[in-house]
């Protein structure tokens, strides 16, 4: 069999359960809607077009407020955007309300990080506002696609400063903690970034949205690691597309207080 184009999410799900990819990306099964994949992709929008606004108008005397006010309508806008997707995630009024003004918080949160660098660069830079800003808009939702691996992924944002290249991934994860999971997703990063650009990334990170940016140098080891992890899913899917090859892992993840596996009732992991 061919080798399927895999990407940090599918290689992270077969690490977590077999049977669980198999049902997403072998028989192709439709996964629910949740209130926290469309708030990711709604804030993800945000941030992506926060670099599109017009400062032509902007000066040092209103660039903050009006930076401010920009992020603050742009989730608006998206929020209204995706109704129909929040629609269906059944929740009740009050618990949207939470989820934007939570969400608000978190683009408050950027927002803070992006202003203070903004600040630093007015502080030291003889440029202007709008120089500045071209300055710090990095290449954002940048498909790489490697031929060679048949592995692809999205990359939320890549700054370029001074001959050095840094991958920022978004997240809006509860936990700010780099696991294991993240580790891998940074790696095949890394190691897609060196096969197109003949050079591996300075360094990789999280900006978790709730809490800060943690950066991480990257390395050869990641490079490493992440050719490992793809063949050897590789080696898996190209020789049985049978679910009972497929193993489950049974673990809290199957069904918690407030949710299940999207694959839950036709898995039957306990049953």
């Amino acid at each position: 069999m061919a080798k399927r184009v895999e990407s940090p999410s599918s290689i992270n799900t077969f690490k977590q359960c077999q049977r669980k990819y198999y049902f997403q990306y072998i028989e192709k099964l439709p996964t629910k809607k949740n209130i926290h994949l469309v708030r990711g992709n709604i804030v993800h929008s945000v941030l992506e077009d926060f670099y599109d606004i017009d400062v032509s108008k902007f000066d040092e005397d209103d660039y903050q407020i009006k930076f401010r006010a920009a992020i603050q309508q742009l989730l608006v806008h998206q929020w209204k955007k995706y109704q129909s997707n929040l629609s269906e995630v059944n929740m009740s009024e009050d618990k949207l309300k939470f989820y934007f003004e939570e969400s608000m918080m978190m683009c408050i949160n950027w927002y803070n990080y992006f202003i203070q660098e903004f600040k630093k660069l007015l502080s030291t830079k003889q440029k202007t506002i709008q120089e500045i800003f071209h300055e710090l808009t990095p290449i954002r939702e940048e498909e790489y696609r490697s031929e060679q691996h048949s592995v692809r992924g999205f990359i939320d944002a890549i700054k370029l400063n001074k001959g050095e290249a840094h991958i920022i991934d978004y997240k809006t994860n509860a936990r700010s903690e780099i696991k294991e999971s993240i580790i891998l997703q940074l790696s095949i990063y890394s190691l897609l970034y060196q096969e197109k650009h003949g050079k591996i990334p300075e360094q990789v990170g999280i900006f978790f949205l709730r809490d800060k940016l943690k950066m991480l140098p990257s390395n050869e080891e990641m490079i490493k690691n992440a050719k490992f992890e793809i063949e050897a899913i590789h080696s898996h899917t190209t020789l049985t597309e049978e679910k009972g090859d497929y193993k489950k892992n049974i673990t809290p993840l199957c069904k918690w207080r407030t949710g299940q596996c999207d694959f839950y009732d036709i898995c039957k992991p306990r049953g």
